[in-house]
């Protein structure tokens, strides 16, 4: 674990009112072995000056427009050069100040190549609203056929894995997480590749793109469509319409 390195991967577009939570969770991690890449997407508000509040912590800076979320995740990804990449987003903030020490002591001591932890919605008031518990992953009973999915802020794996599969396609607009999750899951020869990490990793304030209207839900949810279709998903019809179902018990 003393050699490992962690590259972790900020987006941000015009996101001053949270910027600050999410960097500064980063410069708290008790492990230190960490690439902080921070991509901006031209941002016209005051958030570019806040990212460089925290220029000493921060590896690589890049401010510049960009096809969206995803393109900006992968100009990060092509600049990473840590053992492992997770993505931690403008409005997303670490859990606590051991993360990536959990993360690290996983993929230090286990021969894993993807990890994902919970994961805990916050309302304005700092409330905890949902709470995404994906549980093991098993690949003997297809979970992934029954629209089963972990949070991808949680998500981290070995840089190979790129380097081997690929990086988020745009084409999927929306759900080039899902897409990128699903090829990954379906490259895993053993499940004990993968490890749940029982812990809430990530706090997400509300809201997101694909989730602010019915038009962008349908949009999403067709996407999403796409993803099945495309990674060996059985009966996409059917994972399409219980995949968004299973986020009902986060709620309770």
């Amino acid at each position: 674990m003393q050699n490992l390195t962690i590259s972790i991967i900020t987006v941000a577009y015009n996101a001053q009112d949270t910027i600050e939570q999410c960097l500064d969770s980063v410069s708290r991690q008790k492990f230190k072995n960490i690439q902080h890449i921070v991509i901006d997407g031209g941002s016209t508000d005051n958030t570019v000056s806040l990212i460089k509040q925290y220029k000493d912590n921060i590896d690589v800076f890049i401010s510049e427009p960009d096809q969206g979320i995803y393109d900006a995740m992968n100009k990060g990804i092509a600049r990473a050069t840590g053992d492992i990449i997770g993505t931690l987003n403008a409005d997303d903030f670490l859990a606590n100040d051991d993360v990536l020490t959990d993360v690290a002591e996983v993929f230090g001591r286990q021969n894993v190549n993807i990890l994902y932890g919970n994961l805990d919605f916050i309302g304005p008031a700092g409330q905890v609203v949902r709470k995404w518990r994906s549980g093991k992953y098993r690949s003997g009973v297809k979970k992934l056929n029954w629209g089963w999915m972990p949070p991808h802020p949680t998500f981290y794996c070995k840089r190979s894995l790129f380097e081997e599969l690929g990086y988020y396609k745009l084409d999927y607009g929306s759900a080039a997480d899902y897409e990128l999750m699903l090829r990954f899951f379906h490259t895993i020869q053993d499940d004990g590749e993968v490890y749940h990490l029982n812990k809430v990793v990530v706090k997400m304030l509300i809201g997101g793109v694909s989730n602010n209207n019915l038009r962008n839900r349908l949009k999403a949810l067709r996407f999403d469509f796409k993803a099945m279709r495309n990674n060996r998903i059985l009966f996409p019809y059917f994972t399409v319409i219980i995949k968004p179902l299973r986020k009902i018990v986060q709620f309770f």
